[in-house]
């Protein structure tokens, strides 16, 4: 089975987050080995893209949570704590047996 985003084919699953984020992932992650010059001008190039699109970190954060729920459901499911027996314990009488 084929999949595809916005017309192109996803081979991979870096192909799928750079489609589905429409940049490359080593723009937000960097690149093993960058200079400093490196990582200011793609900085500055995140912080660019950040100001012309300010829903993408909702957005990337819906995508990332619809993605786990589908493939990983087992960590949505929530089951409450109890607390333990020995927080249960009756309160104390102070007095004078009659």
């Amino acid at each position: 089975m084929r999949t595809f985003i916005g017309g192109h084919q996803v081979v991979s699953d870096t192909d799928f987050i750079e489609l589905a984020l429409g940049t490359p992932v080593e723009l937000w992650l960097g690149v093993e080995g960058e200079s400093e010059m490196e990582r200011a001008a793609r900085l500055d190039a995140a912080r660019d893209i950040l100001a012309d699109n300010p829903d993408m970190p909702d957005d990337v954060s819906r995508v990332a949570a619809e993605a786990i729920e589908m493939f990983a459901p087992e960590l949505f499911n929530v089951v409450p704590l109890t607390a333990p027996k020995a927080a249960r314990r009756r309160p104390r009488r102070n007095g004078v047996a009659a």
